[in-house]
């Protein structure tokens, strides 16, 4: 009996001491002030949520309003308003750099925006649907004529006026058509004729010629010198 009141007693635990008691405690009053922010972050969604669903309600109901711009808002508070967005069956999108300076814009599906306005708001700019239209028509305008030109080819430049008519008050009508004129090359310059080549004399006639010259030749030669 004994033996066993005494394993009873040392299977108890111990009685907390005052360091542990502190500790729980502050580890309770932590986990209450946790879960009452989580609470209140809660309620705050709930609360956010039924304010976008009334603007949101709002928007469509307003048939002058197409689209609308939101306040920036953290990423949560976007999360929201995407969501409320969709279940309303309505198109949004976010714009802005900074997370903080991001906003949401919301279009009804009949006027969704265009890529050429969606890039105007990346841009951080207004989207002005008049200057859109002008710019719209100028870029097919100019992509026109371009085709155009690409089907006439190289465009020919034709000069206005005679070089000669333009310049006649200091050369004169009659130099200029002068020194117009093609001026042909001298065949005969630095040239022997081919009739000039030709020798015409039968083989005989040469060598009693050249016959002829030799004994002039030497005849010179034996002619006694003159006093």
């Amino acid at each position: 009996m004994a033996d066993l009141l005494g394993s009873i007693l040392s299977s108890m635990e111990k009685p907390p001491s005052l360091g542990d008691q502190e500790t729980r405690r502050k580890a309770r009053e932590q986990a209450a002030r946790l879960k009452k922010l989580q609470e209140q972050e809660k309620q705050q969604k709930v609360e956010f949520r039924k304010r976008m669903e009334k603007e949101v309600s709002d928007f469509i109901q307003d048939s002058g309003q197409i689209k609308k711009k939101f306040q920036p808002m953290n990423k949560i508070e976007r999360s929201i308003l995407h969501d409320v967005v969709e279940v309303a069956g309505l198109t949004s999108f976010s714009f802005g750099e900074d997370d903080e300076c991001r906003y949401v814009m919301i279009f009804k599906k009949e006027f969704a925006p265009s890529d050429e306005e969606l890039d105007s708001y990346r841009r951080g700019e207004e989207w002005d649907p008049q200057k859109a239209e002008e710019k719209r028509k100028l870029k097919e305008l100019a992509q026109r004529q371009e085709e155009e030109a690409a089907h006439q080819g190289p465009v020919v430049v034709s000069p206005t006026s005679d070089y000669k008519d333009k310049y006649s008050h200091l050369i004169g009508k009659g130099a200029a058509k002068d020194a117009a004129h093609m001026l042909q090359a001298n065949k005969t310059y630095g040239c022997v004729p081919v009739a000039n080549k030709r020798d015409t004399r039968s083989i005989e006639e040469a060598m009693n010629e050249i016959r002829a010259k030799k004994r002039l030749r030497q005849s010179g030669e034996e002619l006694p010198p003159t006093s």
